[in-house]
């Protein structure tokens, strides 16, 4: 049984998935060789034990859960894996990042070639901060070790033992959500800046008001996320391409995420909810931010 779970960057997600194992009786480390200093401080409110080294770190540990941006779930698999290398050691390493399948697949190679064990994971929902509000799914052969963070306060939910279909299922999800969220942004931005927007509101809050309300709620939040999901649109993307559907509509949902990432709004911590726009505020600075490219 995992006693020991090391996590690949207590960020947003990552550092709350460390307190909620900690507060369930698991020891949690990391290691912050080149992580930002609001890293390194989640990390330390969290309670979550920083080791000097990935060596350190991959000794230690039972079990690692990479939760990354995108475009560095590859390059922290291949640390971990050179760490691997030089130790004798049983880790199993569960990538829980928001990547294509043919992507996991390639880091399941990464890891298995230098010794470890590998777990394909996908996370559902925000940071686990209440019950019932995050599934991890995962696959593969070892996923049982996975399994046993039931036991510690995480929903986990088993797909098989191929490797890739937790991926897969976080892809179509997320293609969604945060697609939709593009959209949205993107419609607004454009009724804003064709003079439309009282009119548009009004006849959404006739015959889609549900879909408003959401809208109300949620992209002025975006913003500080943007950066991250642009990566997390491409690797949709390649997954529809793999498959032989059209890339073009998340690619699409990846340059509205860059436009956003361009405003001042991208740069506000997740943290800073007292500073968020309102909805009407958010397009005003996206239709000023199109109207200077």
């Amino acid at each position: 049984m995992s006693t020991t779970i090391g996590i690949l960057s207590p960020g947003d997600m990552g550092h709350t998935v460390g307190t909620v194992l900690r507060q369930n009786g698991l020891r949690v480390i990391t290691c912050l060789e080149e992580r930002s200093q609001r890293t390194c401080d989640l990390a330390q409110k969290a309670g979550i034990v920083n080791v000097q080294t990935y060596i350190q770190l991959v000794t230690e540990a039972d079990l690692i859960m990479s939760i990354m941006v995108p475009a560095q779930a590859t390059s922290a698999a291949e640390s971990i894996a050179q760490a691997l290398k030089q130790v004798d050691t049983d880790l199993t390493y569960a990538d829980c990042n928001a990547i294509a399948p043919q992507t996991v697949r390639k880091i399941d190679g990464i890891i298995t070639s230098a010794g470890g064990n590998f777990v394909d994971a996908s996370i559902i929902g925000p940071p686990p901060r209440k019950p019932g509000s995050t599934r991890f799914y995962t696959s593969g052969p070892q996923l049982y070790v996975f399994t046993e963070l039931n036991q510690y306060g995480l929903d986990v939910r088993t797909l098989g033992e191929e490797i890739g279909l937790a991926s897969a299922i976080k892809m179509c999800y997320a293609s969604l959500t945060k697609g939709l969220t593009a959209l949205c942004t993107e419609l607004l931005t454009a009724a804003e800046v064709l003079g439309v927007s009282d009119a548009l509101q009004q006849e959404f809050q006739l015959s889609q008001a549900p879909l408003y309300e959401r809208m109300e709620r949620g992209l002025p939040g975006m913003p500080p996320k943007a950066r991250r999901w642009i990566g997390e649109m491409e690797e949709i993307s390649d997954t529809f391409s793999h498959v032989g559907l059209t890339p073009n509509i998340l690619t699409g949902a990846a340059d509205m995420y860059r436009l956003v990432s361009d405003t001042s709004l991208a740069d506000l911590s997740p943290e800073a909810q007292d500073k968020f726009p309102t909805l009407d505020e958010l397009i005003a600075v996206m239709a000023e931010q199109l109207q200077k490219k």
